[in-house]
């Protein structure tokens, strides 16, 4: 969507606002011991106090409020009782809802308790290569100059991006027009509007280019041709295009 209004500028940010309290809270609780439907559970309580919906619950009937992937899980990972978390594993945490009519998304990956040092780098890189994109995301800018500083990024680390994922607009429904590349499709000439909302995400790589579907239908990992799994980190924020500095709803 793209803002027309007040209403719709308040809108997104208080379900941006929502969501990143969720993935916050989620993050801090994420200890060794504790399993990643205890995590979902928290995040129910959180919806249901501020009368928001889960978007992959409500849209597309996902089996948990929340998205929590585990160490070779990308992302779509199933909150279980039986995957309980361990020092060192690799989390990602998906938190997307609709309140009032507006949707926001965001996501982060993190390692559990003591990172070892390529787990924590591929992390930092998540990070620092969404926060480049969103800086991208001003009137009349070049849509595929957002996926240009995510690979970038990863390149500049020594990873690489999942080619075959992608951020997306949001704002009235979960995902919408247009899909947000993580690399630079140099044939692309669409320029931002002013009020676009879209959801920014990283997914960097410490080999694979390619996300594949397990068998349980929502959960994707990432392998090469000879099967060889890779680590996977993501980060994503719902950010709103305007003239001057982009607005970030779920920082």
């Amino acid at each position: 969507m793209s803002i027309q209004n007040e209403k719709d500028l308040q809108g997104i940010l208080k379900a941006g606002k929502f969501v990143a309290k969720v993935r916050e809270l989620l993050k801090l609780l994420a200890k060794p011991g504790v399993s990643t439907l205890e995590l979902d559970n928290v995040a129910k309580l959180e919806f249901e106090k501020a009368g928001a919906f889960s978007a992959p619950k409500f849209d597309y009937k996902f089996p948990g409020f929340t998205c929590i992937s585990t160490n070779f899980e990308i992302a779509h990972g199933i909150p279980k009782k039986e995957t309980i978390l361990k020092n060192g594993d690799l989390v990602n945490i998906d938190v997307s809802a609709k309140l009032d009519g507006y949707y926001a998304d965001t996501g982060i990956s993190f390692v559990v308790g003591n990172a070892n040092e390529t787990l924590h780098k591929l992390c930092e890189a998540a990070i620092e290569g969404t926060m480049r994109a969103t800086k991208q995301a001003f009137t009349g800018n070049y849509l595929r100059n957002i996926g240009r500083e995510i690979h970038s990024t990863a390149v500049e680390n020594g990873f690489t991006v999942i080619k075959n994922l992608a951020g997306h607009g949001t704002g009235k429904k979960l995902h919408e027009e247009p899909q947000v590349l993580v690399y630079e499709e140099k044939r692309d000439q669409r320029k931002l509007g002013n009020g676009l909302v879209l959801a920014i995400e990283s997914f960097i790589s410490t080999g694979s280019q390619t996300a594949y579907e397990e068998e349980d239908g929502w959960t994707l990992v990432a392998s090469n041709r000879r099967g060889e799994l890779s680590y996977v980190a993501q980060c994503e924020h719902t950010v709103i295009v305007q003239n001057g500095k982009p607005i970030i709803a779920t920082l």
